[in-house]
Parts: structure tokens; C-alpha cells; sequence
């Protein structure tokens, strides 16, 4: 900027029309001393030798006209440098002068120190650049734009919002005395405690808001059960203390099966878990004797019969180069395979024409297939929803069924014997309609090993 704005004053400079505002800049042409003949190829004679005080005065000069005009005199109008006197200065200012002004003495002029302190520059002040700076300026500006691009895509911040709400709820008439009721007074609903309906909101919705009071949305999933089970489950009629005979047996047949289950489990189990153990003949127990004292005979591989000359396998076979007439053929073929290709193709689709009727059929069929396995896939859903899920590393097992056999009915309540735990029962069916995971008794291990001591009597009674 400071190397254009010195080529802009040497170049007004250098027009006819530059007026210096020093009368002798330059001096006589008498005065100005030759110049030396130097060689200025170096840095150092450049500097020497360089005489700059013609350049210099220059820009004195116009940094002069700056500070007393405002800018270059060349550039100035003449109605910014001239004016016309009529004379009639001193007529006008006593006319325009009220009545009530009373002056001092024949010339009013200014004070000295007043004088002093008016700026004698025409060049306005630097700009203060730290009196136009805002602390996080850019942060507010990126608030500012991240909101109007919300608010053009229709989203409005949470204060903005509620004051809208607001202005609805007074807009509709609805006075806060209407919604707020006092408690002494008379004419207030009555609130009844034993009801099973709430009691209606009488406060202000954005009171409660603000407050905390108003209950949070509950989400649906959590209004939905884990399980379908109910809580107590009722025992078989054939588990009562005194059951009938069908009923009786028929709880023996489950828990029947239920021990068979058990039983081929166990078996299976150790079948995958047997060693094969094969029994040692003599022929065996011999090969193990001898074995690698007798040495393997080699085997020399048989060569083929017939003559092989002149038949080449393997990696290092050659291809045969085709000749022009094979070429010719090859692309022959497969241009006729194409063709081929093509018509059938053409043929294929007519032939679908006729075949509307199979088609149409095989699509009902599919449609019949998909239906019914997705009434098999929603069967298998609500079946599960019955059943316990695998909530940890352990699984669900169902307790052993509480059954007695005929012998050991009890005829009535006072010969019952008890049997179960109330607690157990509670804590398994949490655990069977997936509200707890199943879980294992904890294992109680001692710290410290117990010690055994004699004690003196017990020892003198042996």
C-alpha cells in the first residue's frame, strides 16, 4: 500500500499541474552540485554515492500538503481554495446574533491554549482497532448462524417455544386467576383421596414445568410386561393333599416323563463323553512287537505300457500354434453359439405368453407360503413371550414338580406333612417371567481353616 500510494505522488508529481507548496524545492539550478560519476553496481557504493535528497523533499512536501489541506493542492477545486469576500461579514453576524448577547469587547477571539489544542492535521486519526473488538465475537457469530439456520428449517429453541406457548394461552383468554384457584376458596373442586381418578391440573402448565412438578412421559416399552405368566401360578389339581385318582396319575405321567428326559441326558452324555476303548487280539499285539524291525520294501512306480515317444505332458509341454483356417473356425462356432443363444432366448419369451396361467398359480402358491410362515413365525413369537429368556451366562431350569406318590397321600390336613419354601417358589418365578436373571446359590468359602483343640476336661475323661 505504501509503495503505491508513493508511485501515485510521484506521478502526480511528475504532471504539469503539481503545485509545490515550498517555493524552493529544488534550489537554483547554481546551487545543485555535479554529480559524480560512481559505479553503482555494488550495495555499498550505492548507498554511498546515492543522492535521495530530491526525493525526499518531495514527500516532505506532500506529507506538508496532507497535514494543511487534506490532500494534494493540484487535486483540490477551487471553491475548496477560494472564496469570494462581499464585505458583508460582519452585517451578517450582527444580524444573526439574538438580542440578549451581550459581547465583551470589539474583536472576540479564541485563547492561546485553546489555539494550542485545536488539531492542526487534516489527516483523520488511525482507526482503533481495539475499541471495535468484542469478546467472543466468533463464537456469538456462530450462535447466531447455527440459530437462523435452524429457524429457516422450521426448529426453534426450547425458550423460544415455550414464550409462543405462552402467548397462545394468553391469547385464548384464559386468565391466571381462572387457572389458579385459591385453596380457601369455596367455590374450588372438591378433591376426593379414595378415587381412582387424578385430580385435574389446576396450575399453570409452565409453572409446572419450570418446577419439576409435572411427571415425566413414561416410555410404552416400559409399560410392557416381560412376560405373559402370571405371578402365582396354580398348582395341578393332582398335587392336592387329597386329589382325584385321574388327576393324581396324570401328574405322575409328567413327572414320569420328565426323569425319562433326565435319564437319556445323563446317557447321552456320557456316550460323548466314553473313550473307545478297542480290546488287544494277538494279531495286534504282534504288529506292535515287531514294528519297525522289519524294513518296508520301496516300491518302484510301474511305467505305463505302450510307446509314450513323442507324447509331451506336463508344465513344460508346449501349445501347438493355430493356423488361419482353425481361427476362421473357432470364430465361426462361437458366433453361430451366440446366435443360437439369442433365438432361443426370442423363442423363451414367446413361449412365456402361454404360460400366464402356471405362473399366476405359482405366485398364489408363493403368496399361500409366505402367509403361512408368517402365521408360523408370529405362533413361534407368542409362544416365546411364555417363556423364560436367556438373561445371563446361566440358563432357566424349571424346579422339580412337587408330586407324591399313592402311598404317601395324607387323608387330611393335621397327617400333611410340609414340604417347600414359599421364598424359593417367589424367587423362581421371578426368575421364569424374566424380571431377574437365574442365578446360583453363592458359595461359602472359609478364610481361614478351622482349628480343633482338646480341651482339658474332655481329656481327662479319657
Amino acid at each position: 500500500m505504501m509503495a503505491a500510494a508513493w508511485r501515485h505522488k510521484r506521478v502526480a508529481a511528475s504532471q504539469p499541474g503539481f503545485l509545490p507548496l515550498k517555493s524552493n524545492l529544488g534550489g537554483d539550478s547554481s546551487n545543485v552540485k555535479r554529480r559524480k560519476r560512481v559505479n553503482k553496481n555494488k550495495k555499498k557504493s550505492w548507498n554511498k554515492f546515492s543522492d535521495i535528497q530530491d526525493v525526499e523533499e518531495f514527500l516532505e512536501d506532500v506529507r506538508l500538503q496532507e497535514r494543511t489541506t487534506g490532500g494534494l493542492i493540484a487535486e483540490k477545486t477551487d471553491d475548496s481554495l477560494f472564496f469570494v469576500d462581499t464585505g458583508d461579514k460582519d452585517e451578517k453576524d450582527k444580524d444573526a446574533q439574538p438580542e440578549t448577547t451581550v459581547k465583551k469587547g470589539k474583536h472576540s477571539k479564541p485563547l492561546r491554549i485553546d489555539l494550542i489544542l485545536q488539531p492542526d492535521s487534516h489527516i483523520p486519526a488511525p482507526k482503533n482497532v481495539l475499541a471495535f473488538q468484542q469478546p467472543n465475537a466468533k463464537k456469538q457469530r456462530r450462535t447466531s448462524d447455527r440459530a437462523a439456520k435452524l429457524a429457516s428449517m422450521g426448529i426453534l429453541p426450547r425458550r423460544e417455544k415455550l414464550l409462543q406457548l405462552r402467548r397462545a394461552a394468553a391469547a385464548s383468554g384464559v386468565s391466571a386467576k381462572k387457572r389458579a384457584v385459591a385453596n380457601n376458596n369455596p367455590d374450588r373442586t372438591f378433591y376426593d383421596l379414595w378415587t381412582a381418578e387424578t385430580a385435574p391440573e389446576t396450575a399453570d402448565p409452565y409453572y409446572l414445568e419450570q418446577t419439576k412438578k409435572k411427571l415425566v412421559k413414561r416410555p410404552d416399552r416400559l409399560n410392557e410386561k416381560p412376560s405373559v405368566l402370571p405371578a402365582i401360578e396354580v398348582i395341578a389339581p393332582g398335587g392336592s393333599y387329597n386329589p382325584d385318582f385321574f388327576s393324581h396319575q396324570d401328574l405322575l405321567r409328567k413327572a414320569h416323563e420328565v426323569e425319562v428326559k433326565k435319564i437319556k441326558a445323563e446317557e447321552k452324555l456320557a456316550r460323548q463323553l466314553a473313550v473307545n476303548e478297542d480290546v488287544a487280539t494277538e494279531e495286534t499285539t504282534f504288529k506292535e512287537q515287531v514294528e519297525g524291525l522289519i524294513e518296508e520294501e520301496e516300491i518302484e512306480p510301474e511305467e505305463p505300457e505302450g510307446d509314450t515317444e513323442g507324447t509331451v505332458t506336463g508344465p513344460t509341454a508346449t501349445q501347438e500354434k493355430k493356423t488361419e483356417k482353425q481361427r476362421k473356425k473357432e470364430k465361426a462356432k462361437r458366433i453361430k453359439e451366440l446366435q443360437r443363444k439369442a433365438e432361443r432366448q426370442v423363442i423363451d419369451k414367446r413361449q412365456q405368453l402361454f404360460q400366464l396361467r402356471s405362473i399366476s398359480a405359482d405366485l398364489k402358491k408363493q403368496e399361500q407360503r409366505t402367509k403361512m410362515r408368517q402365521a408360523q413365525r408370529k405362533a413361534q413369537q407368542e409362544a416365546q413371550k411364555s417363556m423364560p429368556r436367556r438373561l445371563g451366562k446361566l440358563k432357566f431350569q424349571d424346579p422339580d414338580l412337587d408330586v407324591q406318590l399313592s402311598n404317601e397321600l395324607a387323608g387330611s390336613l393335621r397327617s400333611l406333612k410340609p414340604e417347600g419354601s414359599i421364598l424359593k417358589d417367589r424367587f423362581l418365578s421371578l426368575q421364569k417371567r424374566n424380571i431377574i436373571e437365574p442365578r446360583d446359590r453363592a458359595k461359602f468359602k472359609r478364610k481361614y481353616k478351622l482349628k480343633f483343640s482338646e480341651k482339658r476336661a474332655f481329656r481327662e475323661i479319657q
